[in-house]
């Protein structure tokens, strides 16, 4: 060992040399190795290196276009971003395609609270001339998002993003949606489409706020349209279709505590791997729900409780 002379305790130590810095300074840092992304333009790039791979293509769930980025959106993009680039390193040309939702109240309310600042009435404005704000001012808010998931370091095709506003993509959806509809597959059903009467236009579900209310608890009768089941007791033929023909003329009572959505309840789903018994009840205390003589309709596991 070299005999070294020093009053420094540190150069007594043998350490490796490195390069790195001793602090990350990653706020002058992080900006650099960005711009140095882009000046390779390392997604063409890593598009380039990738042809011929098999592809895993990740489109975004877009976000609205109207303000600043907040938490919600880092994590989701900083999740999406680890995806797609895990998959690029597993073999795979892994895309990922940014898109923003341009159209709904998050945006036309924007524009209303504008108006009201200077004193305009939205049902003033000419139709044309109020969506065209709505389009211009989606437009100003993607160029900021753009920006700002590109300084999270989110790499993506953002030169060329999908937009709900492109009239490409509205044609698109109009020419699927006739698709539907020329296959018997679009149909009216039984839950509604909000629409606020006051803003003229349709609602997200997370954009109802609702009342409280208390409402009553009912008891409802299904009655029992069809019965293609197996043997039900004991007995033979002859008890089995007794049994078949209780239960055609029996009803299924449900008890719920949401009344209002019975009018778009239809049957009552039973499942393939639960036996169900029909009872008839011998006897029963005065106000009992069922009476002496009822047929009950139930799992046996219910049956415990007559």
């Amino acid at each position: 060992m070299t005999d070294v002379k020093t009053d420094r305790y540190r150069e007594t130590i043998f350490l490796p040399q490195t390069s790195f810095p001793m602090k990350a300074g990653l706020p002058q840092k992080e900006p650099e190795i960005l711009k140095r992304w882009q000046e390779m333009d390392m997604y063409a790039t890593l598009r380039e290196q990738s042809k011929g791979r098999e592809k895993f293509v990740l489109h975004d769930g877009p976000p609205y276009a109207n303000g600043n980025i907040h938490i919600g959106h880092a994590l989701n993009k900083i999740l999406k971003d680890l995806i797609t680039r895990s998959r690029q390193m597993a073999g795979y040309d892994s895309n990922y395609v940014p898109g923003w939702d341009c159209h709904g109240l998050p945006i036309e309310w924007k524009i209303e609270e504008q108006y009201r600042a200077k004193g305009k009435n939205k049902d003033s404005v000419p139709i044309n001339e109020f969506r065209e704000e709505c389009r211009q001012f989606a437009k100003h808010w993607i160029a900021v998002q753009s920006e700002e998931f590109q300084r999270l370091g989110v790499v993506g095709d953002f030169k060329n993003p999908y937009l709900t506003m492109h009239h490409e993509a509205e044609a698109i959806i109009a020419r699927e949606l006739m698709k539907f509809a020329e296959t018997d597959q679009l149909y009216r059903g039984s839950k509604p489409v909000m629409w606020s009467v006051v803003e003229k236009t349709a609602l997200a579900e997370a954009e109802i706020e609702y009342q409280d209310y208390t409402s009553d608890a009912i008891y409802v009768k299904f009655p029992v349209k069809s019965v293609g089941i197996g043997p039900l007791v004991d007995g033979g033929p002859e008890a089995a279709k007794s049994a078949l023909d209780a239960l055609n003329s029996a009803s299924v009572v449900v008890w719920t505590t949401t009344p209002w959505t019975i009018p778009g309840n239809r049957a009552i789903s039973f499942s393939s791997k639960v036996e169900y018994g029909l009872y008839r009840v011998l006897e029963a205390p005065t106000g009992n729900w069922a009476g002496s003589g009822d047929l009950l309709y139930s799992p046996p596991s219910v049956q415990k409780r007559f």
